[in-house]
């Protein structure tokens, strides 16, 4: 099985509405993109040859969006082979999917929370080990922002721990889902990152989120990152180290600019805050 290498520094989401600017964009902007290989895999036309374009020029990590880890569904294997097919001919160093579920019987287009209980661990954990066997390589799985949780006879952040463990894999860690689900579930995020184990954290998500209220946040990945999860996400290089950050914006495109000063924010808390990051 493959260990993943380490990417470094900081990266941009690879967006279609993003690809003119992209394409024009000086190698030295980011240190990496990623995308989503459900949205590429098989393209060809123009679109794949700008793909083909951007892989030579940046390193590529894959984020996958429908593998549906925790379903009750049986694994797309065809899904899982084209996807390894797609990391193999990208070279891609870091692939990550979602710890939750969107598929029954069909694709629900959302990202779904487990219950957090012994049997979802087993459960889960027994579906990332056979993702990893037939990829060839580990995995990182993301904690996702929910608004409500199926049943929790364990605390989020031991549930996360436990599949962690069970599944030996590593974890993307997405700084604006923490800060949100700290929010909306009245949590200490600080804590939080105080209890992950330091090893399995490979990677990380920012992105912007919407304040319905003040007890109240919405992750969005339509906005700037807010101040206070900047500060987080300083916190957790000082917890990690420099961990290799990716930007993550969906929609409300601002101009290139403005994404790349958002960048250019991670690189310097990075520098400021965070030890050199060598992959554990």
């Amino acid at each position: 099985m493959i260990t993943q290498t380490a990417l470094q520094g900081a990266g941009l989401g690879l967006r279609r509405g993003l690809l003119p600017e992209l394409l024009t964009m000086d190698t030295h902007a980011v240190d990496f993109l990623e995308c989503a290989p459900e949205n590429w895999i098989d393209v060809g036309g123009a679109y794949g040859q700008q793909l083909m374009s951007l892989a030579e020029r940046f390193p590529l990590s894959c984020h996958g969006l429908s593998l549906s880890l925790g379903g009750p569904a049986p694994l797309d294997m065809q899904l899982l082979q084209r996807t390894r097919a797609f990391l193999d001919r990208y070279q891609v160093p870091l692939f990550s999917e979602h710890l939750s579920y969107c598929s029954d019987e069909g694709h629900l287009y959302d990202l779904l929370p487990l219950p957090f209980t012994d049997e979802a661990v087993l459960h889960v954990a027994a579906r990332i080990r056979q993702v990893q066997e037939v990829l060839g390589r580990r995995i990182a799985v993301e904690n996702i922002s929910y608004y409500g949780a199926p049943f929790q006879a364990l605390a989020e952040i031991d549930f996360l721990k436990a599949v962690m463990s069970e599944a030996d894999c590593d974890l993307l860690l997405d700084i604006n889902n923490l800060y949100v689900n700290s929010i909306n579930h009245s949590y200490d995020a600080a804590a939080y990152l105080a209890a992950l184990p330091s090893e399995r954290v490979v990677y990380m998500h920012v992105a912007g989120h919407y304040d319905e209220a003040a007890d109240l946040k919405i992750d969005t990945h339509g906005a700037p990152v807010k101040t206070d999860v900047w500060s987080l996400l300083q916190q957790a290089y000082q917890r990690f180290g420099a961990v290799p950050s990716l930007l993550e914006r969906d929609f409300n495109f601002p101009p290139l600019s403005e994404l790349l000063g958002e960048v250019s924010q991670i690189r310097q808390l990075q520098q400021q805050g965070g030890a050199p990051w060598i992959r554990p």
